[in-house]
């Protein structure tokens, strides 16, 4: 499964493709030069059980990572990948 991201201004998405479509999608929004909030993870019924979602949340973890971003995930689904994996806690 491959992991996409397209950023324009201060808004991006991290996405999956599937036949042609978006069938997977977490959003987030940069407040200021160094916070990542992510808003909304949705993914469709055609990628259901093959763990798109936490793959989503995981590369949007890694991102914020690799630019000393603090992560606020206030997407519920998110803040509950994140806090349910100690992998990726930690510095937020």
């Amino acid at each position: 499964m491959k992991i996409e991201r397209e950023q324009n201004g201060h808004k991006g998405a991290f996405f999956v493709m599937k036949d042609g479509e978006r069938a997977g999608e977490m959003t987030y929004t940069m407040a200021g030069e160094t916070r990542m909030i992510i808003d909304h993870t949705e993914v469709k019924d055609s990628l259901r059980g093959e763990g798109a979602g936490k793959r989503l949340v995981r590369a949007g973890v890694e991102f914020a990572r690799e630019n000393g971003f603090k992560l606020i995930p206030l997407c519920p689904f998110a803040k509950s990948v994140i806090e349910k994996d100690p992998e990726l806690q930690g510095e937020r």
